[in-house]
């Protein structure tokens, strides 16, 4: 009986494997869509609107009133409680009731108009990241208006017109026109890095997962037969129909995000389609490396999910590379997902020249090129057929 070998072949059995095993269709196909359907229906949104907050109001004075209700105006922010104890708005916070306390002292008015400097203060949760920058924002300017306003009547009082006085309270008007998303949508920002995120991790993973399950399954050496010795051919055949999975997954993504949710594609579809195909590919070069650095299936996949997990903060989607530690900065480097994200910024939300992103494209191909050094070891992991308990 003949053993049928070859790349071809490599593929065909590696297909045949992948559509017979449930951890592969839920891990490869189901995991992946059913985290976009959960993101974007989280963010449906674009952004946080009626924040809870509570107000404390110890002057209750007409002046301190409109000032409530210039606060309650924001979108972003939703007065669910007035409170005339601070400690009672406090314990609200500490119960996640509210997100924010907005304290107005007692005699805020008579002090405003008698020329003594009154303060208000405000308090935000902060270990909820966006809910709290989102008041400070508004607190904060509420804040400014009513310091305006306060001095705005002072100046009357003493027979200056407001003409006169508004150049002094607001010397420069500042408009604001943010670029590449004016709807300060929280979907586009995260949703774009977060799902190809989970999409580098499960190809790193499966990528680990199916050279290791081999030798697990003790098929190392055959599947080597198979592919007459040749590196190329036994990594090509058990790539390449994961790649072709994958790619199309990311189809799914793209149609959802810039199609269906008409989120910016500045220089359109051929762009961020090689950034999703590049991503895949250094993705599975990335699980070779880490295979061939570690060529142990169970230590490779530890190290795989740790490097998956880090890519989401080291990418720069949350916090700048460049405010990072230099060690940290120099480390990103080595995540697909940072490059990745580097070409979304470019191409999809600024729109620049494809000529700027070359080299970033570029680094991605730089994770196949190194994949090369490790294909000897793979097929030595391969043939030697030893799976460490």
């Amino acid at each position: 009986m003949t053993t049928e070998t070859g790349m071809l072949a490599i593929m065909r059995r590696e297909f045949n494997r992948i559509f017979s095993s449930k951890i592969c269709i839920w891990g490869m196909v189901v995991a992946p869509v059913l985290s976009m359907f959960i993101l974007i229906y989280m963010m449906n949104a674009g952004l946080p609107t009626k924040i809870p907050i509570a107000v404390v109001d110890l002057d209750n004075s007409s002046t301190s009133r409109a000032l409530i209700r210039q606060l309650d105006a924001f979108s972003k922010t939703d007065i669910k409680f007035k409170s005339v104890s601070f400690r009672e708005a406090r314990e609200r916070m500490e119960r996640a009731e509210v997100y924010g306390i907005y304290y107005i002292p007692k005699d805020f008015s008579k002090d405003a108009i008698s020329g003594v400097q009154p303060k208000v203060s405000f308090y935000t949760n902060n270990a909820f990241l966006i809910s709290g920058s989102l008041l400070f924002q508004d607190l904060k300017t509420v804040s400014v208006l009513a310091s305006a306003a306060v001095g705005l009547q002072m100046a009357e009082a003493k027979g200056i017109s407001e003409r006169q006085i508004m150049p002094v309270l607001q010397p420069i008007v500042v408009e604001a026109h943010p670029i590449s998303n004016p709807w300060l949508n929280y979907s586009i920002y995260l949703n774009n890095t977060l799902l190809p995120g989970i999409l580098q991790l499960v190809v790193i993973l499966f990528t680990i997962s199916s050279l290791g399950s081999e030798v697990k399954s003790g098929l190392g050496r055959k599947l080597v037969e198979m592919g007459g010795g040749s590196s190329w051919k036994i990594l090509l055949g058990k790539m390449l129909p994961y790649t072709f999975i994958f790619t199309l997954i990311a189809l799914l993504f793209m149609s959802v995000l810039y199609g269906y949710n008409k989120f910016p594609m500045n220089n359109g579809f051929l762009p961020m389609f090689l950034a999703y195909l590049l991503l895949i590919v250094s993705s599975q070069a990335l699980g070779v490396i880490l295979l061939g650095v570690f060529p142990n299936y169970r230590f490779a996949l530890s190290a795989a999910s740790l490097m998956g997990v880090l890519s989401f903060s080291i990418s720069g989607v949350s916090f700048p590379v460049l405010s990072m530690n230099p060690m940290l900065q120099s480390l990103s480097i080595i995540f697909p997902l940072r490059h990745f994200f580097l070409i979304y910024v470019d191409q999809a939300l600024n729109g620049i020249a494809f000529g700027y992103s070359a080299y970033k494209y570029v680094a991605l191909l730089c994770f196949v090129f190194v994949s090369f050094f490790f294909y000897g070891r793979i097929k030595n992991f391969l043939y030697e057929n030893e799976y460490e308990d």
